[in-house]
């Protein structure tokens, strides 16, 4: 067990959308992680208008649960939307996030928590190897390849959605986007506001429930029109390094 006194709190989220047959367990993994390294934790869902189970099946768990709070979208605002809102909930000193489709295991948060040094500020997780059907492989690669070289990232795995940060981050990084493009702008702006980022090595694994919201020809084209405009704002124009500057 690592000694958790004096520690910082921490906010552990899970975006979740038809995530009935994996939330459950992954939320009781978080919190068993989350007070072995803190004695200051909650436990938050965003329930981003699943139309299954996932929000009476949270519902019925924070009535047990009094470290769990659950936060429903009426409607489908997208992955971006669904971490926005988390980002704006967590309360505590740290924030932790993952998915709620249970292809990470929230266990492996204590070593993202432990590669927190005083001097970092962001940790990044990166598969040691992805656990998808080939042809997810092939495009994950392609698209991690190109947006790495587009956007002038340095990270071994940009679509790692594995990550603990200092909730001051959000001091200068202000997130725009709905779609899963978000990650790339959360990357890029606290890559080039100056934070200092770590990343360590975690596993991939089989979706065991459900299927990928994102593998579908109208998403890929909306992501693809997002991405241009994203490029427009971060690398040609450099809008948030200028709105950075004149912030107090």
């Amino acid at each position: 067990m690592i000694a958790n006194l004096h520690k910082p709190g921490l906010s552990v989220f899970f975006p979740a959308y038809n995530d009935a047959g994996t939330i459950a367990s992954l939320v009781l993994l978080a919190h068993m992680t989350a007070r072995e390294l803190t004695d200051d934790h909650e436990i938050i869902v965003v329930n981003d208008g699943s139309p299954d189970h996932t929000g009476a099946l949270l519902d019925e768990m924070a009535r047990h649960f009094p470290w769990l709070r659950v936060i429903h979208h009426p409607r489908n605002r997208g992955y971006g939307g669904a971490l926005k809102t988390g980002f704006a909930a967590a309360s505590k000193e740290l924030v932790f996030y993952t998915d709620g489709d249970a292809q990470y295991d929230p266990r492996e948060m204590s070593l993202l928590y432990e590669a927190l040094a005083p001097e970092v500020d962001f940790v990044n997780g990166y598969k040691i190897g992805r656990s998808d059907p080939l042809h997810r492989i092939v495009i994950g690669r392609v698209y991690h390849w190109f947006v790495r070289l587009v956007f002038g990232l340095r990270l071994k795995d940009v679509d790692c959605d594995f990550r603990l940060m200092r909730r001051r981050v959000f001091d200068k990084v202000r997130l725009s986007r709905s779609s899963g493009v978000i990650c790339v702008e959360l990357m890029k702006k606290v890559q080039d506001l100056g934070f200092r980022i770590r990343q360590v090595p975690v596993h991939h694994y089989h979706r065991t429930c459900g299927k990928s919201q994102f593998f579908n020809l109208p998403r890929v084209s909306r992501t693809l029109i997002d991405l241009v405009r994203l490029w427009f704002e971060l690398v040609a124009r450099k809008e948030h390094v200028k709105s950075a500057e004149i912030r107090p």
